[in-house]
C-alpha cells in the first residue's frame, strides 16, 4: 500500500495516519531478519512511523530496532522515527540512577538524542517528546536544547507525552511542539473532559494515542465496563462489516481532534485491522452508544 502521510500541524511533521509501537519489541524474542520483516510489513501496510523511547525494553529495544534497520538501511527513507526522552530508570546499564526519575534537563536531553541516534543507526529523529512532565522542568533549558538539536539535524520537530493542558502550554510557551502523546480508549477517558483534547483543536496540534485498546483490556478483560464496551464494539461491527479492533480505533478516528493511535503490536493483522478503521467514519449516535457503555449510563 503507497502511504498516505498526514501531517500532525499545519506546518508538519507528516506521519502515518496509524503509528507503529515498538515498545515491547524486547519481548517478543524475535531475531533481527523477524525484526525486519514486521518493519517491512508495517511499511507495506502503509503504516511508516515508528514510535519509541529511550527506556522501552530496559533501554534496548531501539538496539533491537536499529540491528534490524542496519538489514535494510534504504528503509530508513521510507520511514519517520517518534522517539521519547526524560524518564530514568533503575537498570544494569544506568548504573548512576539509584531512583526512578524524571530529568528534563538540556545535558539529559542531548545525551540521550545521541544515544538513540547510535542505537537506531540513524542521523535524524523526525520528531521528539518530552516522555512525562517533569516539575522540574525549565521550559526555557528545554528550549534550549530543542534548538541545539534542530540545528543540528538531530532532530526536525518537538512534542511532549502525557502533559496536561497548562503543562503543554507552559513549554509551547517556549517552543512549538506538535503534538501531545496521550492515553486515551473508552476505559480511559479523562482527555475529553480535562481540555487536553480541546487545547489540540484549539492549537491544530493533532494528538497522539497510546495504548489505543487499554493494553488489550477492551478485547479481553472481564472487568463490567469492558464487557459493556466490547458488546458494543463487536454490534457496531457486524453493522459496519469490520473488526471489533477496527471500530475501537474508527471510535477515536472520528474524535475532531483528528488523533494519530499508536497501535503497539507485532501482529500485522492487528495492524490491517487499526487501519481498516480509517474507513470508517462512526455517527455521533454509533459514538455515543461506545462511550455511553464505558460510563454505565446514558449521558447527561
Amino acid at each position: 500500500m503507497e502511504p498516505q502521510l498526514t501531517p500532525l500541524t499545519p506546518r508538519g511533521p507528516w506521519l502515518s495516519p496509524i503509528v507503529a509501537g515498538a515498545w515491547r519489541m524486547a519481548e517478543w524474542g524475535w531475531d533481527a531478519q523477524q525484526r525486519l520483516r514486521w518493519i517491512e510489513q508495517c511499511i507495506e501496510l502503509g503504516v511508516t512511523s515508528f514510535d519509541h523511547a529511550d527506556i522501552y525494553g530496559g533501554y534496548g529495544v531501539q538496539a533491537l530496532f536499529g540491528e534490524a534497520l542496519a538489514l535494510a538501511p534504504g528503509l530508513r527513507q521510507r520511514m519517520q522515527i517518534v522517539g521519547k526522552c526524560g524518564i530514568q530508570l533503575v537498570a544494569p546499564v544506568r548504573a548512576e540512577n539509584r531512583i526512578k526519575h524524571y530529568d528534563t534537563s538540556a545535558g539529559h536531553i542531548m545525551r540521550s538524542v545521541d544515544e538513540s541516534l547510535r542505537a537506531l543507526r540513524t542521523d535524524h529523529l523526525d520528531l521528539l517528546l518530552i516522555h512525562r512532565p517533569d516539575p522540574l522542568l525549565d521550559a526555557d533549558e528545554v528550549a534550549g536544547a530543542f534548538a541545539t538539536l534542530q540545528d543540528a539535524g538531530k532532530v526536525r520537530h518537538f512534542g511532549a507525552s502525557n502533559f496536561t493542558p497548562v503543562q503543554f502550554e507552559l513549554l509551547n510557551s517556549r517552543v512549538a511542539l506538535v503534538t501531545n502523546q496521550v492515553e486515551w480508549h473508552p476505559l480511559q477517558r479523562a482527555v475529553l473532559t480535562d481540555g487536553t483534547l480541546d487545547q489540540c483543536q484549539r492549537l491544530r496540534v493533532r494528538p497522539m494515542i497510546w495504548s489505543p485498546l487499554a493494553g488489550g483490556a477492551m478485547l479481553h478483560s472481564q472487568d463490567a465496563a469492558a464487557v459493556r464496551v466490547r458488546s458494543v464494539l463487536q454490534s457496531l461491527g457486524q453493522r459496519r462489516g469490520v473488526s471489533l479492533g477496527s471500530i475501537a480505533f474508527a471510535w477515536l478516528l472520528r474524535h475532531p481532534s483528528r488523533p494519530l493511535p499508536v497501535a503497539g503490536t507485532r501482529r500485522i493483522e492487528a495492524l490491517r485491522e487499526a487501519v481498516d478503521a480509517l474507513d470508517v467514519r462512526l455517527d455521533a449516535q454509533e459514538w455515543t452508544e461506545v462511550l455511553q457503555a464505558a460510563m454505565g449510563h446514558e449521558v447527561a
